[in-house]
């Protein structure tokens, strides 16, 4: 039941900017068809219209889009760490899910995590991150050192008493765009298009003996800086290598890059 309230709220919200697009839709025709009225050449202004839309997909075509042309609104799932998959999951029948929806905005995107098969009662903290654990097939980065490079502490997560209470919607800057720096220690400005979410509590990852972590060397992802390791993670574009928060790469730079808003 739970699950069903959490997708009509999130069905709302769609609804919503739909209903905003329409409207913005609407007033477009209005102001075109009273320019029609207004000026004696009608004609002209719609040649002038169709000559515009002509110079517009030339620079479409030659790699100028505006934000406009963006994808509005993209869905992944995260992929659960294998070491502690046993400690994540609610019982024997079913894996752990999360799927991951984000909506672009003026001036920010909204994220919405529904979680579900996962054990009750158990803390997450989520982040961004610059780099992930997952290859693009799902299987371990042979390249991966152990650091997720730059990581962004975004929001908590609790697990009600039943597995599909897991729920999370937050608004910031998410797509194509969230990146930090420190000039005091030489950090460029890096991106963190990873999502994924780390237990709170480092015995939780060690309840069971198929869980493989160790609870006296804590990692730093919560606001105690003593957590678990990551519960799920998102995992890289095969071609681009970017993670999903990256909608629209540009691979003609070396290397490759993200175009921003």
């Amino acid at each position: 039941m739970p699950l069903v309230k959490r997708r009509t709220r999130t069905l709302d919200f769609r609804e919503s900017v739909q209903m905003h697009m329409k409207s913005r839709e609407n007033k477009e025709k209005e102001v075109n068809n009273n320019s029609s009225k207004q000026f004696p050449g009608g004609k002209t202004v719609r040649s002038i219209t169709r000559g515009l839309l002509v110079a517009f997909g030339v620079l479409a075509a030659s790699g100028i889009v505006s934000a406009q042309d963006k994808t509005d609104e993209i869905t992944f799932n995260l992929l659960p760490n294998p070491a502690v998959v046993d400690c994540l999951r609610a019982n024997p029948f079913e894996e752990p899910r999360a799927r991951a929806t984000v909506i672009r905005g003026k001036q920010n995107d909204t994220l919405i995590l529904d979680l579900d098969g996962i054990k009750p009662g158990l803390a997450f903290d989520l982040f961004t991150v610059q780099s992930s654990f997952f290859q693009a097939d799902g299987t371990k980065d042979p390249n991966f050192t152990g650091s997720f490079g730059l990581a962004w502490y975004q929001s908590d997560i609790k697990i009600g008493k039943r597995t599909d209470d897991g729920h999370v919607q937050i608004k910031t800057i998410l797509l194509d765009d969230i990146f930090g720096f420190d000039p005091d220690v030489r950090l460029a400005p890096t991106n963190t298009f990873h999502l994924g979410f780390w237990f709170d509590d480092p015995n939780d990852a060690a309840a069971l003996p198929t869980c493989h972590f160790d609870p006296t060397k804590p990692t730093p992802f919560n606001g105690q800086h003593k957590a678990g390791p990551f519960a799920m993670l998102s995992a890289p574009d095969a071609k681009t290598t970017f993670g999903p928060l990256c909608t629209s790469a540009n691979t003609t730079t070396t290397p490759a890059s993200c175009n921003a808003n």
